[in-house]
């Protein structure tokens, strides 16, 4: 989340971020409603003061009334002050990140920029069969079962295919624990307070399967990572904190209709490995991680030799 100040300071600089993002998000009345804010908190403050002040030492019946008539302004103040309050956070929580210099305005993926590429696609004599048709094939999943168990989206992995999704596992883990990232079984159920944090509530609410009161099924293990340092204080020369964290994801696809139905691209249960680094707040620093973290990546995809793009 920015910093409120951040926000008063450079409010053409959130506009451009809400333009470039394509979200809808009002700056100036956040702004506005911020301004109330602190004059509801300063003529609140003044009060309580005054009111403080004047209870000190004995009291006429004139007095008595003053202070009366205070103690109503106040619970007036407050009362409108608890509205104004409720209405910053929420806004608060809706504004965009600033996106670096770098990154190029678009509508859709189709805007993205390649950056760079490795290895060549092959070139097949004959129609090449798609993925859900060579599993099939070679009975290493079973959609038909899986949709009866779990319903729509929902598969078996069979034979080979869970030894080589155990093989792929263990080998990103031993390549990141070479690079001194610490390992971790992050919990799938997180609490709210976790999805706010990392930006996936309120916004993405209807992507997100609710348990219980206050509990969620993570669609990343970044959200977990996150809380794991939550109300903490950490010194600068404790980071980076770097962690590899592997852990179930649900995500409920809700915005996904008609896409990827076919095969097991897009599920609402799998199970990966994230990437989380904790580093001190600079730009610079934040640009080096990014890159080791998409060079981790690269590494992966040629250990396995398959050919790959970046997209900007």
């Amino acid at each position: 989340m920015l910093d409120i100040k951040f926000i008063r300071q450079n409010p053409e600089l959130i506009k451009q971020a809400v333009q470039k993002k394509h979200v809808d998000f009002d700056v100036n009345r956040l702004i506005a409603v911020d301004a109330r804010r602190r004059e509801l908190l300063e003529s609140s403050e003044s009060l309580k003061f005054e009111q403080n002040k004047r209870s000190k030492g004995p009291q006429s019946p004139k007095d008595l009334e003053e202070l009366k008539a205070i103690k109503g302004k106040i619970k007036v103040l407050e009362t409108e002050l608890e509205t104004v309050q409720k209405t910053f956070n929420e806004l608060m929580l809706l504004v965009p990140n600033v996106p670096d210099e770098s990154v190029p305005e678009g509508k859709s993926d189709a805007d993205n920029k390649e950056i760079k590429t490795w290895g060549k696609l092959p070139k097949f004599n004959f129609t090449p069969k798609d993925h859900i048709e060579l599993m099939k094939e070679l009975d290493l999943v079973d959609v038909e079962r899986g949709a009866k168990v779990s319903g729509f989206r929902g598969y078996f992995l069979k034979n080979e295919a869970v030894i080589l999704s155990f093989a792929l596992w263990q080998l990103a883990m031993e390549q990141l624990l070479k690079k001194g990232f610490q390992p971790l079984i992050a919990p799938a159920i997180a609490k709210e307070f976790n999805f706010i944090g990392t930006g996936w509530l309120p916004q993405g609410k209807d992507e997100v399967y609710k348990v219980g009161e206050d509990g969620f099924l993570i669609g990343t293990a970044e959200v977990s990572v996150m809380g794991y340092h939550s109300d903490e204080i950490l010194k600068e020369n404790e980071l980076p904190k770097k962690y590899i964290a592997f852990s179930p994801c649900y995500r409920s696809e809700a915005g996904s209709y008609g896409k990827d139905t076919k095969g097991i691209l897009r599920v609402h249960e799998f199970y990966k490995l994230e990437q989380v680094v904790l580093c001190k707040n600079d730009h610079e620093e934040s640009v080096k991680w990014h890159e080791a973290l998409t060079q981790n990546a690269e590494e992966m995809m040629r250990a396995l030799k398959l050919p790959y793009r970046i997209v900007l």
